[in-house]
């Protein structure tokens, strides 16, 4: 017989109670579900009407073991009430501060300098950049309050697609033809041309810049209007891959310069949807292109967000969308998506949704990004660090490398 920790066992019994059987492992966890609150701010305001988790995704967030919070009126605007949220199981706060307090705070809109005021820091906020908008007092405030800054069309999935921007730029595509046809009227001091003209009155004259999504979506509906359209992109495999998408052949060319300038001096509408993977969109159109287009002409900056791609964009809201120069109509909306706003709130509450339950299943901020790639593209603040490298240089502000913050602990 022998003893162990003041017990007798025999030696057929040490081993049939357990000591030696395999063991569960056991993994240190930083921080529970229940312990990470999810903050939702009211960022319905002039310039904005989607909110970023919509009911059904908190029903399903608080079934996996979150804890949100949503402040008063936050989806009033894409026709969600407070008690859709609190039937969801969500708390309602009326205080702007509390929400903001949250460990995981998700904004619509990009964060202010007042927003970042009431945030106390050392928390997680996943938001649209607006590079245009964005300054440097915000960027200095994000990194002194080491603050984990997640730009929303950055994120990436192990495709390497951009989900956030995907599913918006669907809706944008759409939309946008729907809106050139509104802003072709007369009435909105245009030509008065009808997108898909009548019998013996030819069609209005659509170019896009741009084929990836924004393109394929804004081409499929204005195919769908019996638009004329001319479609220019660098990448080939993007033009093959629109047209198959299509399912007809399209008048399609690479950006030549001398071509494009030529295709806008006759163009009715030119959208654009050039996006970058990382930093400012690229200008394609000059102001010299722009002031020999037809006056009343329209151009719709779906880039805007990214700082445009034409050289006259300058960014607009949806109370006053257009601006006019060279007789030009410019319509420069960020978040054009927000014309159909509980289309888009459920859009990219389905996008969302599960980048935040991973964000529960990891150990720390750190470990998620540390094994999510295309979380770390989207990463461009983290805890007193820019990891953007655009945004550093041009804020003149120190680069730090993410992965090198990650592997070394700094």
């Amino acid at each position: 017989m022998d003893k162990i920790q003041g017990q007798k066992f025999s030696f057929d019994d040490f081993f049939t109670k357990g000591q030696f059987q395999i063991q569960e492992e056991r993994l240190a966890v930083a921080q529970s579900k229940k312990d990470l609150t999810i903050g939702l701010p009211n960022d319905s305001g002039l310039t904005e009407t989607r909110v970023p988790l919509v009911p059904n995704s908190i029903r399903s967030l608080i079934g996996c073991g979150y804890s949100v919070i949503v402040e008063s009126g936050a989806g009033l605007k894409s026709n969600f009430t407070d008690n859709d949220f609190a039937e969801a199981g969500a708390e309602i706060k009326y205080s702007r501060k509390e929400v903001l307090g949250a460990h995981f705070v998700i904004k619509m809109s990009p964060p202010s300098l007042d927003d970042l005021d009431d945030m106390p820091g050392n928390q997680t906020l996943l938001s649209p950049l607006h590079i245009p908008r964005l300054s440097k007092e915000i960027l200095e405030s994000i990194a002194r309050k080491k603050i984990v800054a997640l730009a929303m069309e950055y994120l990436k999935t192990e495709r390497g697609d951009f989900p956030v921007v995907r599913i918006l730029s669907e809706i944008a595509g759409m939309y946008a033809i729907i809106k050139a046809g509104e802003l072709l009227s007369s009435t909105n001091g245009s030509r008065g041309i009808l997108l898909g003209g009548i019998s013996g009155v030819p069609p209005a004259k659509i170019v896009i810049l741009g084929a990836g999504v924004v393109g394929e979506y804004a081409a499929k509906t204005a195919i769908g209007f019996g638009a004329s359209l001319r479609i220019f992109d660098n990448d080939i495999h993007k033009l093959m891959r629109l047209q198959t998408n299509v399912g007809r052949q399209l008048h399609t060319s690479s950006i030549n310069p001398v071509y494009l300038a030529y295709q806008l001096t006759s163009a009715d509408v030119v959208i654009g949807a050039i996006h970058s993977k990382t930093g400012r969109s690229p200008i394609i159109v000059t102001e010299d292109m722009v002031s020999n287009m037809k006056e009343g002409s329209i151009i719709m900056d779906i880039s805007i967000d990214q700082g445009g791609c034409f050289e006259t964009s300058q960014m607009t809201t949806i109370d006053k969308p257009t601006f006019i120069k060279h007789g030009v109509i410019h319509y420069c909306v960020p978040n054009i998506a927000s014309q159909v706003p509980r289309t888009s709130s459920i859009g990219i509450s389905n996008t969302l949704t599960p980048i935040i339950v991973n964000m529960g299943e990891s150990l720390s901020i750190e470990d998620l990004l540390y094994n999510n790639q295309g979380l770390r593209n989207g990463c461009y603040a983290f805890k007193g660090h820019i990891t953007n490298e655009y945004l550093a240089r041009r804020f003149d502000m120190k680069y730090t490398n993410l992965d090198l913050v990650l592997t070394s602990g700094m």
